[in-house]
């Protein structure tokens, strides 16, 4: 197992070093500001996109005419997704910039801003890192559904870090991500990009993401708040939410990041709460956020979010009211630029927002700015982007995350594959589509740095293998069952790659927000940012499919490559073995070999229930208990914190100890042994139950875990520690306040536990 940690990286050195300057730095925030014409301090909070700011042919780069006319007319302060590659930049791995390259194009945008701007002020590079940079030639991890089903803090820290590293030796400043949205219905297109539906486990793995990256960048939340329950699962619809729940289910992980993980930038959410656009709430970023939270960093508002003020949710007369209302709720940049570029100078002279409320976002801009360090080293060292970026070792760590969020949800004995097994047939849409696997918010890929399920396999060496594709994620059309049976039919044992795609292509038409838009033609996507569902169900002839191969009595390995929960009934009643790997990344078909054939015990627990059907939406752990349906029952197919080993796990009775110290309320001791023939890691987790308390309680709270590595044979005790805030109750009139009552506690490996 990879266990390397990077020294404290530049931007985490500089952070310190702020910390003592504190006073000389706002000094030059004063100084800077008494200089700055309107026009300035309205483009210290502009951040447009910044894919179309320059040009590339052969080995000649340079900034386009749109870049240095708005830096003559509107002095930016920040652009976003320059580096960005995929099908709506329309830059490809030959177009796009590989990393040596990156790193030239923003030292040259940033000489721009330092030496032909009238006051100089450096630039902010913001680029998306959900899981990895998205730009050409960097590391693809797996999607963030597949980060959180590792259930470990430690290898996420180290997965933050090369996320932030390479982002900043090629330029950049600002990662967009983690994404700690509360998902609890997989309808919803984006839970691929969350860490599933528990506030605790979102919270101590972003926390950790946050830590990692924020060594060499500035990590962004996304986003604030409670996007991931919309109605209806439609992506930036509604969420109807009261306050309690609000508080207690869908803001913790954001408030661990920012106190714990000191998050220095928060992304607000496109949905309303109550009838509240989030990008005009000034409850949820100035009294939340800034004065119970002490988040002291920037406030982003989501691509075009502030437009939709007027043009979506209907609470503002023109963009100019948009401005002037997201500006005084506490966002300090406008991502896209539309409306803080072009509107707030008239909400100014409308008199909407006053000078003080522009010099007060300008500020936070500024200081930033400030304590990155960019007015005295602005750039990068071009040569070290070219071997540091996307290296052999960092793609190791890639594949480690792709083994530990692999999760077995079934294995009747068929796994890890045996000497009998000599002849393997690997099928399905989702086997050798290296797309397929790698997720939503992706660049263009050489297809040498990616190990497709059957490459993987074939690379291992252990048998024979033979290769039908049976059909595709979504096209009916698209059919070669029989090719595919007449395969199966010469195996010992078949691994059937089935699931869904978030993979973008040319043909794809796109909103302004860079969703994807849903149309009558036919690709494999039907999963990502815009592609929401009505149904779980396996689309194509998916299900037709596997029915055949079930079908033939051989042994059945099948594999979801998957960005939500899809409908595994079918796979769970006739397979042999079930796994799911999300979308693994570039090594998940190297990850999905070593499990196969026990080079590695699989140890990934579920951080999202997989539902029976739609109808029983929304499904999680923590719910109040409630009866079964008419057709069937209310319990989900496989619970949350669920996953399976090649070795058995036993679980002593927890004994629980009052402390009462300053950081630990009770302690909490448990034996667990390893039964099995197999070393591994288990998943032990914590779970309470408050009996009784003021406002009706969940059923069960996930508040504590730990990944732990046991060899066969061996016991080892496991403590948990439990403060007050984990026992306590919010309610809308007291805040947190910890209650007289029972709790019960109970320690297992899943939410069933108790």
């Amino acid at each position: 197992m990879m266990r390397r940690i990077w020294l404290v990286g530049f931007v985490a050195a500089l952070l310190a070093m702020a910390l003592a300057s504190c006073s000389e730095h706002l000094g030059k925030v004063d100084a800077l500001l008494e200089q700055m014409t309107l026009e300035e301090k309205c483009g210290q909070l502009t951040c447009p996109i910044g894919f179309g700011f320059y040009g590339k042919e052969g080995d000649s780069i340079w900034l386009s005419e749109s870049f240095t006319e708005m830096m003559d007319t509107l002095p930016l302060g920040s652009c976003w997704a320059v580096l960005r590659a995929d099908p709506w930049s329309q830059k490809t791995v030959e177009t796009g910039l590989h990393p040596r390259e990156s790193a030239r194009l923003l030292n040259m945008m940033q000489h721009h801003a330092v030496e032909n701007t009238r006051l100089g002020i450096p630039l902010l590079f913001c680029e998306e890192t959900p899981h990895g940079h998205m730009a050409v030639g960097t590391t693809v991890f797996p999607t963030g559904i597949g980060q959180a089903s590792t259930w470990d803090p430690e290898l996420l820290e180290q997965m933050g870090e090369v996320m932030g590293r390479e982002i900043r030796l090629q330029g950049g400043h600002i990662g967009y991500g983690p994404v700690l949205d509360i998902a609890r219905d997989p309808r919803w297109s984006r839970v691929e990009e969350t860490m599933g539906e528990d506030p605790y486990l979102s919270g101590v793995l972003g926390t950790a993401v946050v830590k990692g990256m924020q060594r060499h960048v500035v990590a962004t939340l996304k986003h604030l708040a409670a996007y991931g329950i919309p109605e209806g699962g439609h992506n930036a619809a509604t969420a109807d939410v009261g306050p309690n729940r609000l508080m207690n289910d869908y803001l913790p992980a954001f408030e661990k990041a920012v106190r714990e993980g000191q998050a220095g930038s928060v992304m607000t959410s496109y949905n309303t709460i109550d009838g509240v656009p989030c990008s005009a709430n000034s409850w949820l970023m100035e009294e939340l956020l800034r004065k119970a939270w002490k988040f002291n960093g920037v406030v982003f508002a989501d691509l075009n979010a502030i437009n939709a003020l007027y043009a979506t949710h209907r609470v503002a007369a023109d963009p100019a009211e948009a401005a002037a209302m997201a500006l005084k709720a506490g966002v300090d940049i406008d991502l896209g630029g539309y409306n803080y570029g072009g509107f707030l100078k008239e909400a100014l002279q409308r008199r909407l927002i006053t000078e003080l409320d522009i010099d007060r976002a300008v500020r936070r801009v500024l200081q930033l700015k400030l304590d990155l360090g960019l007015f005295e080293n602005p750039y990068v060292d071009e040569t070290l982007a070219d071997t540091e970026v996307g290296t052999p070792e960092n793609a190791q760590l890639a594949k480690q995350v792709a083994l530990e969020s692999a999760v077995l949800l079934k294995n009747d004995g068929i796994l890890p594959f045996g000497d009998a097994i000599k002849k393997v047939a690997v099928i399905g849409p989702n086997a050798d589509n290296m797309y397929n696997q790698l997720g939503d918010y992706t660049a263009p890929q050489d297809p040498d740095h990616v190990v497709t399920m059957l490459e993987g396999i074939r690379e291992k060496g252990r048998a024979t293998v033979l290769y039908a594709r049976g059909c595709a994620v979504r096209d009916e059309a698209a059919d070669w069952i029989e090719e595919a049976v007449r395969v199966a039919k010469s195996a010992d044992a078949v691994v059937l790659v089935m699931g869904g795609s978030s993979a973008r292509d040319f043909k794809t038409s796109y909103e302004e927000t860079g969703a994807a838009i849903v149309d009558k033609r036919i690709s494999d996507m039907d999963c990502g940012e815009g592609y929401d569902r009505a149904t779980l169900k396996l689309l194509g002839n998916q299900e037709t499919l596997m029915q055949r191969i079930y079908a033939l009595g051989k042994p059945v390995v099948t594999v979801y490559v998957q960005g939500r929960p899809l409908d595994m009934n079918l796979a769970a009643e006739k397979s042999n073995a079930l796994l799911t790997l999300w979308y693994p990344g570039m090594e998940g078909g190297s990850a999905l070999a070593d499990i196969l054939w026990g080079d590695y015990n699989p140890a990934g627990r579920l951080p999202i229930s997989v539902p029976r059907s739609v109808g029983q939406i929304p499904v999680y752990y923590s719910q109040p208990s409630t009866g079964d349906y008419v057709e069937e029952s209310a319990k989900p197919l496989f619970p949350f914190g669920y996953g399976l080993s090649y070795s058995q796990f036993e679980y002593g009775e927890p004994q629980v100890e009052r402390i009462d110290s300053a950081d630990t309320f009770y302690r909490v001791a448990c034996e667990v042994s390893n039964l099995g023939p197999f070393d591994g890691d288990d998943v032990v987790q914590l779970y309470i139950r408050d009996e009784v308390a003021s406002i009706a309680p969940a059923s069960k709270l996930l508040k504590g875990f730990q990944r732990i590595h046991l060899k066969s044979g061996e016991s080892k005790q496991v403590v948990f520690c439990l403060t007050k805030r984990d026992l306590s109750v919010y309610n809308s009139q007291q805040g947190w306040s910890l209650e007289p009552g029972y709790i019960t506690v109970k320690v297992g490996g899943s939410s069933d536990v108790l």
